[in-house]
């Protein structure tokens, strides 16, 4: 029996902070609600919702917050086995503020170094990782050592011919400044089979920010399937059989942050299912929006019932 993940995710886990007061600075909120979080947990439990088996490989604290990011995993079915603790740094939390519907300010407390950014390559299962029918990486992860140097083995030990994605994801915070960002994001591209980011992420990747002269360059770089989200615009996704613009969903906006991870999880069911592009932009994009209508990251990725619902009120 084939018992390979459906999905591996590797990167960003921890504790999200979320304020209860939407319109309210951090200075005056007075309360908070605790999530799961970050963008490569958050991907794996979005396409556990819709029903495949996903695992992450991440590390935590050694601490309750890492206790809850285990707990919090399992109870998501998200396979927890690659998630380990490093002794002496505490598990991220993120804070953010709440100004709909476009204005989310994030605050990383990622002090003195995030556990994430110690992942090892010796601590790598590389069988499991190629056997993964995808394997989900963020530019995040090539920010810093050892996670960097994991993070590029790992995409090298995946067959040419599998779905490796590269979640574009840069963040100025995380980096030196974007011309590094750029020289990272380009000795992983040669392993990589999708992209995805916005006009910020694929300009810091290629030099770019023209969507389709930024998908042809990272065709042109071995990239199969270039996907770039363009905001209000929508979504340009282009592979060997072309175009596909997908248009926004319209919902009331509560909270745009991991819009991007539920569309990220969608995107690889819809890549599971064998669909064609134009269906999984549309079921892609639905998620998300369904995502951003609703406060949380990981506790609010939809399942697939609640995408298709979405899509059929939408024509």
């Amino acid at each position: 029996m084939n018992t390979a993940f459906d999905v591996i995710t590797i990167g960003r886990a921890g504790v999200d902070l979320y304020p209860e007061q939407v319109g309210v600075g951090l200075a005056d909120v007075t309360s908070f609600a605790k999530y799961l979080g970050g963008s490569a947990t958050n991907v794996a439990v979005a396409a556990a919702r819709h029903g495949h088996r996903t695992a992450v490989i991440t590390r935590t604290g050694e601490d309750p917050f890492g206790d809850y990011v285990h707990r919090a995993l399992r109870e998501f079915g998200v396979d927890d086995r690659f998630v380990s603790g490093v002794a002496g740094l505490p598990t991220p939390i993120t804070f953010c503020e709440i100004f709909p519907p476009d204005d989310f300010p994030l605050y990383f407390y990622r002090y003195p170094k995030a556990p994430d950014l110690v992942i090892n390559t010796d601590e790598l299962d590389l069988a499991e990782i190629r056997a993964a029918r995808i394997f989900w990486a963020t530019v995040t992860g090539l920010s810093e050592e050892p996670s960097r140097s994991a993070t590029l083995a790992a995409l090298a030990a995946r067959p040419a011919d599998a779905i490796t994605v590269l979640d574009l994801d840069y963040r100025p915070m995380f980096w030196s400044s974007r011309d590094e960002a750029r020289r990272w994001v380009q000795e992983a591209l040669p392993h990589v089979t999708v992209s995805i980011g916005n006009l910020d992420e694929v300009e810091t990747a290629v030099g770019v920010r023209d969507p389709r002269e930024a998908a042809k360059v990272l065709r042109d770089k071995g990239v199969s399937l270039a996907v770039v989200k363009q905001g209000p615009a929508g979504v340009l996704a282009v592979d060997g059989g072309g175009e596909v613009s997908a248009p926004p969903v319209p919902v009331e906006v509560v909270n745009g942050l991991g819009a991007g991870d539920g569309f990220g999880g969608a995107l690889c069911h819809g890549l599971l299912s064998g669909w064609d592009i134009e269906r999984t932009m549309r079921f892609a994009n639905t998620a998300g929006a369904i995502v951003a209508s609703r406060l949380s990251c990981s506790a609010a990725m939809p399942t697939t019932a609640e995408v298709e619902e979405l899509m059929s009120r939408a024509g």
